[in-house]
């Protein structure tokens, strides 16, 4: 609100699976395939051209009036999500990350 007459927008690309990620890895369980653990309404799993071509858009003078958005680009992932899709070991037991985290002292 206050930068905006300055130029200033803000917006938010919000990605779904994106095959070939760091997060689709951990959230996929192993031995799944990513297509059929995630059921993907265009019928196709996201790539990063797709993340960028929404950047390219939101960066883009079609997107000038647009400020305070957030862009879910997931396929329409979004509407079919569920109690199917079970979260990460990670996030039920965080001390199953502790080897990844270090002490910047």
């Amino acid at each position: 609100m206050e930068e905006g007459p300055h130029g200033v927008r803000s917006n938010v690309i919000a990605p779904g699976p994106i095959t070939g990620t760091e997060g689709m890895d951990r959230l996929t369980p192993k031995g799944r395939d990513e297509q059929q653990y995630w059921p993907v309404p265009t019928g196709r799993m996201g790539d990063s051209r797709d993340i960028a071509n929404a950047a390219v858009f939101l960066f883009s003078d079609a997107a000038s009036f647009i400020s305070g958005q957030v862009l879910v680009v997931d396929g329409a992932s979004e509407h079919v999500r569920g109690p199917i899709l079970p979260y990460p070991e990670s996030v039920l037991d965080p001390a199953s990350t502790k080897h990844l985290i270090k002490a910047r002292m």
